[in-house]
């Protein structure tokens, strides 16, 4: 029975060993039955849903009596630049409305106005969404009258301080 325990101990510690610590461990793959807005991002070669993201948007915006938000292709290449830029800077570049400017000229997309959400850390689109609401300068843009179209992405930076790097990109 001794040797049994040991045996199964020893068994334990040296499969243990062989798995990579929990914090370098990568997220499970998605769960076909998880609501896509649960997955976790924070893991190599996520991606955002973005029809989920769209979805989601456009029904705060309608309940609080603004329009839907369509999906702009453009909007989305910028974004996953701006994103790609955060994680390999690991930090969160923030969006002056010059800056924005140009890097909606620089992807050639059409607008008068334009806004941007950036944030990191939050590792599903239900928790970057959440902390959108609740900030009321992130708010504000997700709520802006003028917006039509939008283009959301994210990056993963297994070293980054935060690890997923949000870009939220709207405009008319």
């Amino acid at each position: 029975m001794k040797r049994a325990r040991l045996f199964l101990f020893c068994l334990s510690a040296s499969l243990s060993a062989c798995a990579p610590p929990v914090e370098e461990r990568s997220a499970p793959p998605p769960s076909s039955a998880e609501p896509s807005f649960y997955r976790s991002l924070a893991r190599a070669g996520a991606a955002v849903d973005q029809d989920a993201a769209r979805d989601m948007i456009s029904q705060y915006r309608r309940n609080n009596g603004l329009g839907a938000l369509a999906l702009d292709d453009r909007l989305s290449a910028a974004a996953q630049r701006l994103a790609d830029e955060m994680a390999s800077r690991s930090a969160v570049v923030p969006q002056s409305a010059l800056n924005l400017e140009r890097r909606l000229e620089a992807a050639g997309v059409q607008t008068k106005s334009g806004a941007a959400n950036v944030s990191a850390g939050y590792q599903t689109l239900a928790e970057a969404f959440s902390g959108w609401r609740q900030s009321p300068p992130h708010n504000a843009r997700m709520l802006a009258a003028g917006a039509r179209r939008m283009g959301l992405a994210t990056a993963y930076a297994k070293k980054g301080k935060y690890r997923v790097y949000w870009a939220l990109l709207l405009a008319d």
